[in-house]
């Protein structure tokens, strides 16, 4: 890292299974992401409850005495279908509140291994950095090439002219927990000129033109 700007990250937000998939070494994966967080002096934000991966992850970092968050629907936690949060618990209303929440409570963000739930919290994160509704850096850690055919079709879609080279940026992906770390501190966000021009507050009364040839 001698020579890079080093962004500053104390919370990250780790999206992940509640399964803990067929392969041990998710889980020892997983763990070690924890233990790295906890080591860098780094908080955690996930999903709360102990299942699966999210279990591992949580346990690993609230072992290292870092602070872990869990933001969670309320829906989860009227039949305990989740298990017990590793740490500190926030209840909200709805799945997009809880994301919502995530992303102002975090300075970057990791996806592990998953199914549809960690793919959806990562593209959402992936398309409102596009929008520059945040621009923290986002991450998948690639443990035992479980994301390449994903990287592989969002490089498809590039060349498919459908995500453009600069948008392509946002996603990073390493092998190694330490390696992810590195990348999303060394990260630097470059914004489309016309969407950095957007407006998101809630008060705001006009809405910006957008030039309809950009590919969202």
């Amino acid at each position: 890292m001698e020579g890079v700007s080093v962004r500053k990250i104390k919370k990250i937000c780790v999206f992940c299974g509640a399964n803990s998939g067929r392969d041990v070494a998710f889980v020892n994966a997983a763990f070690h992401l924890g233990e790295v967080l906890g080591k860098r002096k780094i908080d955690l934000v996930y999903g709360g409850g102990k299942l699966g991966l999210m279990g591992c992850v949580s346990t690993a970092v609230a072992q290292h005495e870092r602070q872990v968050l869990g933001i969670i629907p309320s829906a989860f936690t009227v039949k305990n279908l989740v298990g017990e949060t590793c740490g500190k618990e926030i209840k909200v209303a709805t799945m997009q509140e809880r994301l919502v929440m995530m992303m102002e409570l975090s300075d970057a963000f990791i996806a592990l291994l998953g199914g549809f739930g960690t793919l959806e919290e990562l593209f959402q994160m992936i398309s409102w950095a596009q929008l520059s509704i945040h621009n923290k850096p986002i991450g998948v850690l690639n443990i035992n090439g479980f994301f390449n055919g994903l990287l592989s079709f969002v490089d498809h879609a590039v060349k498919q002219e459908f995500i453009t080279p600069r948008a392509r940026k946002i996603l990073i992906s390493a092998t190694t927990a330490d390696e992810l770390v590195d990348k999303l501190q060394a990260f630097r966000f470059e914004s489309d000129p016309a969407l950095s021009k957007l407006k998101w507050s809630p008060s705001s009364s006009q809405k910006e033109k957008l030039d309809l040839t950009l590919r969202l």
